[in-house]
């Protein structure tokens, strides 16, 4: 007797039914497991190096691989379940015909051949299609951070017609690795439907001398559905693998070094409770200062051969010392070096006599705080932008504006401290920016106050009760790259760079009897003659 069309479907779903209950949940995991540990090899590295290559390059990690990635697992479910009731059907096929059964794998034989011969030209498709997108969403981070200067050159129409080239070739790679997929589906799907056919002719030209009923046939084609379906599904599989392998490979880059099992390693995502509470390091004797001093720091920027070399720094607690030198002098540079954000070539550093193994994990509150001459902020209020994580009952917010001389601008906001400031911090002039990353720093509470000429972008006034401030108590220890009068003035060492080597360091008053180029920088030539561009 026949099962009703109900039982036969009923029969069908079961084998899959299990497994896809937990497919959503696996789809979900998947990507955003590979995601927590690229970002947390990220944040290991030197800020200068967190990533291998352009923004874009990143974005498509995150996004497109770790979904190829999720992909994959619903081709595996699939293909585990189809395996399954394929695998019981092949039995009791078996047992009406075994040799009009062993037919079955012919198309599969073909399916795999195929796919083999197809993989190189599988994983070359996909690799051009992603390459291509990521010189797309790179060339969009630019244009975002560079509007102005396209403004002011005018360059508009040639930046659109650079995307517009760059947007071409990318939908010609993703056409071309679209096309292969499909044609290789429509393959598997034609070798199939053929197979199946062949074998049923085959059954009926041998009804008589099989004695094959019309239960049998039924069964035949009842069944065969399954095993074709599984033999155009195990190809389909084959085709993503090799799609798969180009995403890990791509991800596995992003690590830059680490053991590829970091990449899958099982971390809690906190799926069924609370995120655990981020709470400041408590301030300890272990952080208080009294002199850190780095030896011989070395850097080279890898095929330029410039950099920073044999730099030798003491930062006594509660001094001010600058750094200056003309542009492309490494003033920079060696900031980063001693704070980790650039990996050293050579040199050592020690904190009150303590060698740092890793300067990258040290030098973070409440040991150090760091402004850059750029400052970092975020589509956020201008207080999130100051606390940034910190929880506000731990931070002392308006002591930190009133020394980053930022009170008479919170006043003048819409909705003071919860102002949204907008991407980047569009809605904030380029002197209240630098302010606004300094009282990020400053609500920290850290030893060490390290600050990457913050002054640049402020008027004179500014500039001038922003030091009176800052150097007020001397409760911290200052560490300063400028090349303004006003702070030359307050400094109690001073460092002169000039190509990437120390070639003066004293008090003012020494420094302008006994140096030529400290004489230059104090009448305002910080530019030289150097011609390269690199700090």
């Amino acid at each position: 007797m026949i099962p009703s069309l109900e039982k036969r479907n009923e029969g069908r779903i079961l084998p899959y039914h299990s497994l896809f209950d937990h497919y959503p949940l696996s789809f979900f995991i998947a990507p955003s497991l590979l995601r927590r540990n690229m970002l947390e090899r990220i944040l290991e590295h030197p800020g200068a190096q967190a990533v291998p290559g352009s923004v874009g390059t990143v974005i498509n990690n995150f996004q497109n691989d770790t979904e190829n990635v999720a992909i994959m697992f619903g081709w595996i479910y699939a293909a585990i379940g189809l395996f399954l009731f394929s695998l019981a059907a092949l039995i009791m096929l078996l047992r009406v015909n075994v040799q009009i059964t062993l037919l079955v794998f012919v198309p599969l034989v073909c399916v795999v051949v195929i796919a083999q011969r197809l993989q190189a030209r599988v994983r070359r498709y996909r690799q051009s299609s992603r390459e291509a997108t990521t010189r797309v969403t790179s060339l969009i981070g630019e244009i975002f951070t560079a509007v102005q200067a396209i403004q002011v050159a005018g360059a508009e129409a040639y930046v659109v017609a650079h995307f517009r080239k760059l947007n071409d070739h990318r939908r010609q790679r993703m056409i071309s690795d679209r096309v292969l997929t499909d044609a290789l589906d429509a393959i598997f799907e034609n070798i199939v439907g053929l197979g199946r056919g062949f074998i049923l002719i085959i059954a009926a030209l041998t009804l008589h001398t099989t004695h094959l009923g019309i239960g049998d046939i039924a069964l035949f084609i009842y069944y065969l559905t399954f095993v074709a379906a599984f033999t155009q599904s195990f190809g389909t599989l084959i085709a993503q693998y090799n799609q798969t392998r180009v995403s890990f490979e791509r991800m596995i880059h992003l690590l830059q070094g680490a053991p590829a099992e970091r990449l899958v390693s099982h971390k809690s995502l906190h799926l069924r409770q609370s995120l655990p509470e981020v709470s400041p390091q408590p301030k300890t004797e272990t952080h208080h200062l009294e002199v850190v001093q780095a030896t011989g720091l070395t850097y080279r920027y890898p095929g330029a051969g410039q950099g920073i070399e044999g730099i030798d720094l003491c930062l006594k607690r509660g001094t001010l010392t600058v750094v200056t030198g003309r542009v492309a002098a490494g003033k920079t540079t060696l900031l980063r070096v001693l704070l980790g954000l650039l990996p050293k070539d050579a040199g050592e550093t020690r904190w009150n006599g303590t060698v740092i193994p890793d300067s990258t994990t040290f030098f973070v509150p409440p040991f150090c705080a760091y402004t850059p001459q750029v400052p970092h902020l975020f589509s956020n209020t201008l207080q999130e932008n100051i606390l940034l994580g910190l929880p506000q009952e731990a931070a002392d917010v308006p002591r930190a504006i009133h020394a980053a001389v930022l009170e008479k601008d919170v006043a003048e906001l819409e909705h003071g401290l919860q102002t949204m400031i907008g991407t980047r911090g569009v809605k904030l002039s380029g002197g209240q920016a630098q302010r606004t990353a300094v009282a990020r720093m400053l609500v920290r509470d850290a030893e060490l106050l390290v600050f990457d000429d913050v002054s640049s972008a402020l008027d004179v006034e500014t500039e001038q009760l922003l030091w009176e401030r800052l150097f007020a108590s001397r409760e911290s220890t200052y560490l300063v790259v400028s090349h303004r009068r006003l702070v030359f003035q307050r400094a109690d060492h001073i460092i002169v760079l000039k190509d990437g080597k120390v070639e003066a360091e004293g008090t003012l008053q020494t420094l302008l009897a006994t140096c030529e180029e400290m004489r230059k920088l104090w009448q305002g030539d910080t530019e030289g003659t150097q011609t390269y561009s690199w700090r």
